[in-house]
């Protein structure tokens, strides 16, 4: 009888897994296969090669990037909070509607990526450069453009592109 409430338990416990996991989804690992919906939550992967890589709806909440290669890659919608893209290169970058709040950019190259609707609040932008970047309905509140280059992008309200030369406001 003891067995037998040993594997109600265990069927229980994997059923209430699955709920909180979500159907078809397994617990994720830092050795886990660049794809989207992958669980890169506290991961690091400085200074590697991920151009390209779709981690579209990723999590990847205090991760690190420092110095890699993001160029083309898309992370729409990810959950990137306090995630470290310190001297990252995010060229034509793909991040609409990414939770970005307090991630750190700081000397990043978003060279023409697309970041509209991104939730980058208190995100810190310092010497970084994003030039011809699409910040359309993006929200900026209390972040950091100390020195961030904004030439040719387009600011938050979709219209407005800033002249060249903006260095840490939309001029």
């Amino acid at each position: 009888m003891a067995r037998f409430g040993f594997m109600i338990a265990a069927i229980v416990a994997a059923a209430v897994l699955g709920a909180v996991i979500g159907p078809g989804r397994a617990l994720a690992a830092c050795t886990d296969p660049p794809a989207p919906g992958v669980n890169w939550q506290r991961c690091g992967f400085d200074g590697l090669d991920l151009t390209g890589v779709d981690l579209s709806g990723a999590r990847l909440r205090d991760g690190s990037f420092f110095r890699s290669d993001l160029s083309g890659s898309d992370l729409s919608k990810t959950n990137s909070f306090r995630a470290k893209f310190v001297n990252t290169v995010l060229r034509e970058a793909k991040l609409d509607g990414a939770k970005l709040s307090e991630a750190d950019f700081t000397k990043a190259d978003l060279t023409g990526a697309s970041l509209k609707g991104a939730d980058l609040r208190r995100a810190r932008f310092f010497h970084a450069i994003l030039r011809r970047a699409d910040l359309t309905d993006a929200r900026l509140k209390g972040a950091d453009l100390t020195r961030a280059d904004l030439s040719g992008a387009t600011w938050i309200d979709g219209k407005r592109i800033c002249a060249e030369g903006s260095l840490g406001r939309c001029n």
